[in-house]
């Protein structure tokens, strides 16, 4: 049952207050078998369940797409292969697949726009699949971002040149591999939160973006958080919380 329809029922006589709290605090899911939808989060985080793609066949991603669209909830899939989008792209006629990102997303219902705006800077080019996951589900969640790419600190003239695009920005998304430095430096020009984001980009010694991780952990500058090696959604998600506040 919806909220709406708990409450009609505690309206109508069909069920006492008691069982109603106790309803409402459970929360709602629809089980299918492989997946046990999430049908409450938007109204306790204020977004809907995002669905992790890798490790799922297309199928049950189809399954729990329709389940979110039947109860009024936009659809995004992090980590799917161009394999598995092919089908759920003739599924869903309005879909949208990003490659590069590995990303798809339905969205036929209209979320409130945010006036402040996201700032995503990526140090290279090998960075971008990483930069986009995070640009793309920040934009996914109605936030507007600006994006400074290949601007890492070997030619620090290039993230410079565009200095305004991070001061303007409410939060700044900043994803880096090799040393993971351009976090720092970021951290140390503006006065917004910065999300630092390792890549797992570079030769042997990074470690496949521990070298990164433990750098950006290692920050001097202040006002720098960390996400996972990679975690490109986990940022924009964050930064999609932030810019909201």
């Amino acid at each position: 049952m919806s909220p709406e329809e708990i409450l009609k029922a505690v309206r109508d006589g069909q069920l006492t207050v008691e069982a109603a709290a106790e309803a409402l605090r459970r929360g709602r899911f629809a089980d299918l078998g492989h997946s046990r939808v999430d049908l409450d989060r938007a109204r306790r985080k204020g977004t809907s369940e995002v669905v992790f793609g890798e490790g799922k066949t297309a199928e049950q991603v189809a399954s729990i797409a329709r389940t979110l669209l039947d109860h009024q909830q936009n659809v995004l899939v992090t980590r799917l292969s161009r394999e598995k989008a092919e089908p759920l792209l003739q599924a869903f006629p309005h879909s949208e697949y990003h490659e590069l990102s590995r990303i798809f997303m339905i969205r036929p219902y209209p979320l409130e726009a945010v006036e402040s705006r996201i700032a995503v800077a990526c140090a290279g080019t090998s960075d971008f699949p990483v930069a986009e996951e995070a640009r793309l589900t920040a934009e996914f969640f109605g936030n507007s971002v600006d994006t400074l790419y290949d601007a890492g600190v070997a030619g620090l003239h290039r993230l410079m040149a565009d200095l305004d695009v991070l001061l303007e920005a409410k939060v700044v998304i900043v994803v880096a591999g090799m040393e993971g430095a351009l976090p720092s430096v970021v951290g140390g020009l503006v006065q917004a939160p910065v999300i630092a984001v390792p890549t797992s980009v570079g030769y042997g010694a990074s470690f496949g973006g521990v070298a990164a991780l433990l750098g950006m952990l290692n920050s001097c500058a202040s006002g720098v958080s960390v996400v996972n090696i990679d975690n490109g959604f986990g940022a924009g998600y964050l930064a999609n919380t932030i810019n909201r506040l």
